[in-house]
């Protein structure tokens, strides 16, 4: 009997588009310490490079979402991945770990990819709880028209907890922060990362188990021991916001704001 062909190694970039400091720290947390002032969040895009292949890992936010949201491009996003040396017309998967703003803008700037997405997170960005504002506010109506178009399109890919987009790279059913949230594992020259997305907003909020304020308390804590059990160690879960990914693991070309996180942490 032959050995199963070994599973690749990827590079993963973590791309900084979009910083903000407009949201205090007691709003990251949903057990604050009393401290409060300004806490930077950082907004980022994922990319999954290796054999043969480019996988994006959200979208950011749009421009028209950042005029109405009052947040800033660092760089816009198609600038930030062109810097990364990523063509967007050679994408072939964008994983959309959920449907909120700031993750899934920008979708036509992938023409030839297929999405990725859960499908508990489709029904919630479509279904009843669009009936209340609290949820309506959290998507923008354009971004989930542009997955809709290309539902219709056939280029979306839909999973039900766990799935693979590529050998090597693999998405799981978290939920909690939204009731479809998915997180991306990826095999590396260092171990399984988990691409945690607001899974894990800051790593302060796995470390303390004080998670960001979510659709389902209850499931965010406990998706807290599912991420760690993905990946393979703390060092391993990449935070979907926190500012510390840029100083923790070391720049690509020198860029200060794209990182490779498939690499060792800095000392």
């Amino acid at each position: 009997m032959t050995d199963p062909d070994p599973l690749p190694t990827y590079e993963v970039l973590a791309i900084r588009y979009g910083s903000s400091s407009a949201r205090p720290g007691s709003q990251n947390f949903i057990m604050p310490d009393g401290h409060d002032g300004p806490m930077q969040m950082d907004f980022y895009i994922w990319a999954i490079r290796g054999a043969d292949r480019t996988i994006v890992v959200d979208t950011g936010f749009s421009p028209g979402a950042s005029t109405r949201r009052n947040r800033q491009f660092v760089h816009a996003p198609a600038d930030a991945l062109a810097q990364a040396g990523i063509n967007v017309f050679e994408v072939g998967d964008v994983v959309l770990t959920h449907l909120h703003w700031d993750h899934a803008g920008n979708i036509d700037l992938f023409p030839q990819a297929t999405f990725h997405i859960q499908d508990a997170e489709m029904a919630q960005a479509t279904g009843r709880c669009v009936c209340h504002k609290w949820f309506r506010r959290q998507n923008e109506v354009d971004d989930v028209v542009a997955l809709v178009r290309n539902l219709y399109a056939g280029r979306l890919t839909f999973h039900d907890g766990e799935g693979e987009v590529a050998p090597g790279v693999t998405v799981h059913l978290i939920g909690g922060h939204t009731g479809g949230l998915q997180v991306v594992r990826v095999h590396t020259a260092r171990g399984w990362i988990v691409l945690a997305s607001d899974a894990v907003h800051y790593w302060a909020n796995i470390e303390e188990r004080n998670p960001f304020p979510a659709a389902d308390v209850l499931g965010a804590l406990e998706g807290f021991a599912k991420v760690e059990k993905l990946a393979d160690g703390p060092t391993h879960i990449i935070p979907g916001h926190d500012p510390a990914v840029l100083t923790r693991f070391p720049p690509l070309r020198g860029n200060i704001d794209i990182v490779r996180v498939d690499e060792a942490t800095r000392a």
